[in-house]
């Protein structure tokens, strides 16, 4: 892990949310370094005998890892390079892109440190989801404003382990519907998709997805398969434009899916 600090924003703050929240401290879970995580990394220094600076270098983190509970179990379920070799003989489509589409498209982990698959609920999926089912979305949103709601917003999320007391609460409304709305592990895919791509149910795919990171790799295969532009095709061809346009959707270019994917595949073809 690399060295991080106050005012940064990068994925490792996330992890060292959760590595915090694992042994007793409440912190939201964010990509954002803010004086919030800072005030809670300088408690936990002092608390640990190591300087206190904020600065969270390889003694601060050693020490977080070393005091978590469970952690094989949950390196155990890590994503390997048989996996990726595999899905690349299965698809035919090189193990260098195999690798770029992973790097890029990937959420960098599967996996919560309490072992759950990490998930994104989305209340607009969900107003959907109720309503395929003859459920009036209007009927139980007193109380649920939180989860439901018509249209796309972020305003709502909480993301780590908060993401799931959300997917309860939709649950307790309708089982199957809050299962489809949430995007499941490491490759972000909807629950929604799940008879789509060859699950017998969203139940069991949501099972697949508490197992690895390679079954969430599998699942991207399954998605990757069955999309009307066959994105397979598109990897094979290297057409990074068309298949980040496909996976990340019409905004693309403004995080600049494609040339990531390029660079990361020139990257892995040395």
């Amino acid at each position: 892990m690399r060295t991080i600090k106050y005012n940064v924003k990068c994925s490792e703050v996330i992890t060292l949310c959760e590595l915090l929240n694992k042994i007793g401290y409440q912190l939201p879970v964010t990509d954002s370094f803010t004086l919030t995580v800072d005030t809670t990394v300088k408690d936990f220094q002092l608390k640990n005998n190591l300087v206190v600076d904020g600065v969270v270098g390889i003694k601060t983190w050693s020490k977080l890892y070393e005091l978590q509970p469970n952690l094989t179990d949950y390196n155990s379920k890590f994503l390997s390079e048989q996996d990726l070799i595999d899905f690349s003989n299965l698809y035919n489509v090189d193990l260098a892109t195999v690798k770029a589409v992973n790097q890029v498209e990937s959420s960098g982990k599967g996996f919560l440190l309490s072992g759950k698959p990490k998930i994104l609920f989305e209340g607009h999926i969900f107003w959907k989801e109720l309503e395929k089912r003859g459920i009036n979305p209007n009927s139980v949103l007193s109380g649920n404003e939180d989860i439901l709601y018509k249209n796309w917003t972020k305003a709502h999320y909480i993301g780590g382990e908060g993401e799931y007391s959300r997917l309860e609460k939709a649950i307790s409304i309708n089982k199957d519907a809050a299962l489809s709305s949430a995007s499941w592990g490491c490759f972000q895919i909807m629950g929604f998709h799940a008879t789509n791509i060859g699950y017998s149910s969203v139940t069991e795919f949501v099972d697949k997805m508490y197992l690895s990171e390679r079954e969430h790799l599998i699942a991207l295969g399954k998605f990757l398969e069955v999309h009307t532009a066959n994105l397979i095709d598109l990897l094979k061809d290297k057409n990074w434009d068309r298949f980040a346009y496909y996976y990340n959707g019409a905004g693309y270019k403004s995080n600049k899916y494609d040339e990531k994917l390029a660079s990361a595949y020139r990257k892995y073809s040395n």
